[in-house]
């Protein structure tokens, strides 16, 4: 979810004006709308696909984190191909609603947002199950993601050999990963690039 580097601000009419289509899985083709907010579009299907071609073997029965989630394109199209569950974090409170919405629609009980600051609740020491999977795909050109990445480790967010799908700017600098972690697989496309790293 692509977001200006002043993050997510609402327009004047902060309405569902757009959608995000599910490309593959149980609600496959379905359309849900999207907030009119500046900076908030859902990751474009292209990139998804790659993603989840990526992910293919990963995402059926286990447990996501969809940071910075805005549309909640990555949540949703997981909980589609059969993900356990999803938390949703997203700090704009229009968004938030517009996501329990789409939940609701889709008449699922497996997806929950959290309304909150992604930093601040992945701050707190987690106690309960660990993320299998976890989407971070943050506002560009603030500096998120080592962050992230440290508070992922140190709170007990991250289940053993966990995923995680980073998405920032080409420009970024080069991730600093704790011993033992890898990028199993990186692609540039325009001025983004994605990564998924192994735990």
């Amino acid at each position: 979810m692509k977001k200006n580097r002043n993050g997510l601000e609402a327009s004047p009419n902060s309405r569902p004006t757009g959608e995000v289509r599910i490309i593959a899985g149980l609600w496959r083709g379905r359309k849900l709308p999207v907030l009119n907010a500046e900076g908030l579009r859902p990751t474009t299907d292209r990139v998804k696909e790659t993603l989840f071609n990526w992910l293919m073997n990963d995402i059926a029965g286990s447990r996501c984190l969809d940071c910075f989630a805005g549309s909640g394109s990555l949540g949703l199209e997981a909980l589609s191909r059969q993900a356990q569950a999803v938390v949703f974090l997203e700090k704009f409170t229009p968004a938030a609603k517009q996501l329990k919405q789409n939940l609701s629609a889709l008449k699922t009980e497996k997806g929950s947002v959290v309304n909150s600051d992604t930093c601040q609740y992945l701050a707190q020491k987690n106690s309960e199950n660990a993320f299998d999977v976890v989407f971070i795909d943050p506002p560009f050109h603030q500096g998120f993601v080592p962050k992230i990445l440290t508070l992922l480790t140190e709170n007990g967010w991250l289940a053993e050999h966990a995923l995680l799908y980073v998405e920032t700017e080409k420009t970024h600098a080069p991730l600093v990963l704790p011993e033992g972690w890898q990028i199993i697989k990186e692609k540039s496309a325009g001025m983004v690039t994605s990564r998924l790293i192994q735990t």
